[in-house]
């Protein structure tokens, strides 16, 4: 007996549901390889987006995971969150596969960044500009978007990007 392939094709619903979770998260899960270690390693992170609409997150040096986005650029992010009622496995969540780039203060775009997140993220003014922080992108090299039971896509840059519009 063979086994059913449990990801489905993905339509115009599951893409407009990926980008809606993008869209509206405010923090994630961001998975990274310990550079000591190699073992697994993952922080809660304020998740924001950039202009064009790609994921962005605001990082400290002294975290950890500052230091392990530098040894290894490859990471995850799981996006989504459990509703209010009902088992939270049946609520949307989407996990992107990811290359971070930082983005220093002085390099080219920091202060448009800088002025795009904080409309979105206000409280981050008190933090933004010390010496220790600088942006993290996170460009989208492929993810999985489970809708809810038996609703499981994969989901690629091109999926997300009426986002860019």
């Amino acid at each position: 007996m063979t086994q059913k392939d449990p990801i489905r094709p993905t339509d115009d619903d599951a893409r407009n549901l990926a980008r809606g979770l993008l869209r509206d998260a405010t923090y994630g899960a961001l998975a990274v390889l310990d550079p000591q270690t190699g073992a697994p390693s993952v922080t809660r992170v304020a998740i924001g987006t950039t202009p064009r609409g790609m994921p962005v997150s605001l990082i400290s040096r002294l975290a950890t995971h500052f230091a392990a986005l530098e040894a290894d650029h490859r990471c995850s992010l799981l996006i989504g969150e459990p509703g209010p009622k009902g088992d939270p496995l049946t609520h949307p969540r989407m996990t992107l596969t990811c290359d971070a780039t930082f983005l220093h203060k002085g390099a080219p775009g920091h202060d448009d960044l800088r002025t795009h997140y904080l409309a979105s993220h206000p409280k981050s003014k008190l933090y933004n500009d010390f010496a220790d922080f600088s942006f993290v992108s996170f460009a989208i090299t492929g993810g999985l978007l489970n809708g809810g039971f038996g609703k499981a896509f994969r989901i690629t840059s091109q999926d997300l990007a009426a986002t860019l519009s």
